[in-house]
């Protein structure tokens, strides 16, 4: 017999939005659980850049001061090369926010980072290697989901269920939503090189991302 839990929101999904809703929703004194089928974070992600957006938010949480102490480096303005010519594009600098740059850092970090601030509260509750399998209804509403945990399964009881779980996300078809691909024109390649410590970037370097037709 599957174990029964009971919370006020269970958000499906431990990436960026799910673990920060979680956070956020404790904070408000809102008991949530937040799903995450893996056992860690340690993974490659398709973009490990937490933008300035974002930093002025950790700013208003009260968080800023400590998220940069994580190992991270500092873009503050972005140029494209288009063929043999160069063009600036981006210049964070000009910005009205406490960082006007990007922080780049694997995701991993941001994410167990969150998953700290949010054991703080006792209202926040992550589940890792919880997967979401199916929603529960009642009377045509959903009332909570079942998830799959390595010992068997799990039954969650709450009053809103949240799919975070991703472009595939199991909570998404099982309510029954419809996607609307729109496509995308550019692939984007996204990967890591080693480098020389003693060539560190500065916080004014630019980051150059070559374009043309055709290339690979």
């Amino acid at each position: 017999m599957a174990e029964t839990l009971t919370t006020r929101c269970c958000v499906a999904g431990g990436g960026p939005a799910g673990m920060m809703l979680g956070f956020l929703l404790a904070r408000a004194g809102i008991d949530v659980i937040v799903l995450e089928k893996h056992a860690d974070f340690l993974r490659d992600f398709r973009g490990d850049t937490i933008h300035p957006s974002t930093l002025e938010l950790m700013h208003e949480l009260g968080m800023l001061d400590e998220f940069l102490k994580l190992p991270h480096q500092e873009v503050s303005r972005l140029s494209f090369q288009v063929g043999a010519e160069r063009i600036p594009m981006v210049d964070f600098r000009h910005l009205p926010v406490r960082c006007k740059f990007i922080a780049l850092m694997p995701q991993w970090d941001f994410l167990n980072f969150l998953a700290r601030q949010g054991r703080g509260y006792a209202a926040f509750h992550l589940l890792m290697e919880t997967e979401a399998t199916d929603l529960i209804s009642d009377g045509g509403r959903v009332v909570g989901l079942r998830a799959k945990i390595p010992d068997g399964e799990l039954e969650i009881r709450a009053d809103l269920v949240i799919g975070c779980d991703g472009r595939h996300s199991t909570v998404r078809e099982r309510a029954g939503f419809t996607v609307e691909d729109i496509g995308a024109p550019i692939d984007v390649l996204w990967f890591r090189l080693p480098r020389d410590p003693s060539r560190a970037w500065g916080l004014t370097q630019a980051v150059v991302a070559r374009l043309g037709a055709g290339e690979e």
